[in-house]
């Protein structure tokens, strides 16, 4: 069950470092506006916004990824860094649906990785 957690894990870190490069440094593309539905009057109004909110999402893709790197050596703390920042992911989507039910595909999009690897992450304890 390690692997299949470790997967969806990196998986879950590496859309995040990818959001981070779509609101930190391409807000303003054509693009990212498609993506996130901002127009472009909104999107150069946003944009410090985004770049704050870009850095938080690579914040947790980072804890979730130290996790993965301490797993082989202290399973413990890798398990708990892991979990803290794919939980923190899911409780991020979780948020945004809720939120504004209109925006249950990029909820689910954002949510879907970081639950699968919780509930891998909690069965491998």
């Amino acid at each position: 069950m390690t692997i299949i957690a470790v997967v969806l894990a990196a998986l879950a870190a590496l859309l995040h470092v990818y959001i981070w490069v779509l609101e930190s440094y391409r807000w303003t593309e054509p693009a990212t506006r498609k993506t996130f539905g901002i127009s472009e009057a909104d999107a150069e109004i946003t944009r410090p916004l985004a770049y704050n909110q870009g850095f938080y999402n690579l914040f947790l893709a980072i804890v979730t990824a130290v996790g993965l790197l301490l797993l082989g050596g202290n399973h413990d703390v890798g398990t708990a860094l892991a979990l803290a920042g794919t939980a923190s992911m899911l409780a991020a989507a979780l948020v945004l649906v809720t939120h504004d039910r209109s925006k249950a595909r990029a909820a689910v999009t954002q949510g879907l990785f970081p639950a699968l690897a919780v509930v891998f992450l909690l069965i491998q304890l």
